[in-house]
């Protein structure tokens, strides 16, 4: 069976339930300010690059610099990160067994370096290749940039390389750098597109499924096998 070139994992939703830190963080920030944030607010900026969700939180009444904005939710979500990392079912288990077969991993997240530093902290060394963030890249999600700079930073080529995501604004930053695409969806739906893949969890997705989509297969278990 083949394997991927790389596999290039999406961070929060994806390999750490963070999500909920982000929203809690907003809705604290949005509240000290006067602002009323939903949860259905908060899930439009899954995914998004972090200036632009400050950038949202300014227009909804914040009134901060979008740069403050971004530092006091990223500074809380480092805090719940310090107290616990929420790992996603299968993302550990998934990431040794790519290790074990020689498989490279990299992080290609929109959360800042500090947050991606704790979350690679907590796995065996050198299970990360790369971690692209997004402080570190010129544009964000759903630009291409942070993909095509995670196969870079490894040596590869990044249309051999299979992307594992939970958001739309992800698969297309993913699919639009040639990568193989592999939606898991968490807090938002996650529709079938053309060459996307699509499992409920990591637990369902093996290294030799990986292998096969590298390779051009497409598998969608929330429906019926396209191939």
């Amino acid at each position: 069976m083949p394997t991927p070139a790389a596999v290039l994992w999406d961070l929060d939703g994806t390999l750490v339930d963070t999500e909920p830190y982000w929203i809690a963080a907003e809705q604290d920030l949005a509240r000290a300010h006067g602002v009323t944030w939903t949860h259905d607010d908060a899930l439009t900026l899954v995914g998004l690059a972090l200036l632009d969700s400050g950038h949202v939180l300014r227009t909804a009444g914040v009134d901060l610099p979008e740069r403050e904005i971004v530092d006091v939710l990223v500074a809380r979500v480092v805090e719940r990160i310090d107290e616990e990392i929420p790992w996603r079912p299968g993302a550990r288990t998934l990431l040794a067994e790519l290790a074990a077969v020689g498989v490279p991993s990299a992080v290609v997240t929109m959360s800042y370096r500090s947050i991606a530093d704790r979350v690679a902290a907590g796995l065996p060394a050198g299970t990360f290749g790369a971690l692209v963030t997004g402080d570190t890249v010129r544009h964000g999600k759903p630009h291409p940039e942070p993909y095509l700079v995670a196969a870079q930073r490894l040596g590869v080529d990044v249309t051999r390389c299979v992307a594992i995501e939970d958001s739309r604004t992800g698969l297309a930053s993913a699919e639009a750098a040639g990568a193989r695409s592999v939606a898991v969806p968490l807090l938002v739906d996650l529709p079938p597109a053309p060459g996307r893949s699509r499992v409920a969890s990591l637990v369902d997705l093996t290294v030799d499924d990986l292998g096969r989509i590298a390779a051009g297969a497409v598998i969608d278990r929330l429906a019926e096998p396209v191939a």
